[in-house]
């Protein structure tokens, strides 16, 4: 795994065809263009499945807890439809 680029594929559920977003360097390791958190890619989905990511949460340990966490979120308004 790799501590701060991933790939992955999305397709279907309002998301566009034919998008990259974000960039890394010629080996693959460092973010160039448009980095995005694992939280970022959480809310994005969890918002085109129709939902608040605000507002869905978990119980653990005694308390709710947001499954996007308590730093701040920005939804990949780029690439949906």
């Amino acid at each position: 795994h790799h501590p701060g680029a991933f790939t992955v594929w999305l397709t279907g559920g309002g998301i566009k065809g034919g998008v990259s977003h974000g960039l890394t360097d010629d080996v693959g390791y460092n973010i160039v263009e448009n980095p995005v958190e694992l939280r970022d890619l959480q809310a994005t989905i969890i918002r085109q499945l129709g939902f608040d990511h605000h507002y869905l949460t978990m119980p653990f340990q005694g308390l709710d807890q947001r499954i996007t966490g308590v730093k701040p979120v920005k939804v990949l308004e780029d690439i949906i439809a």
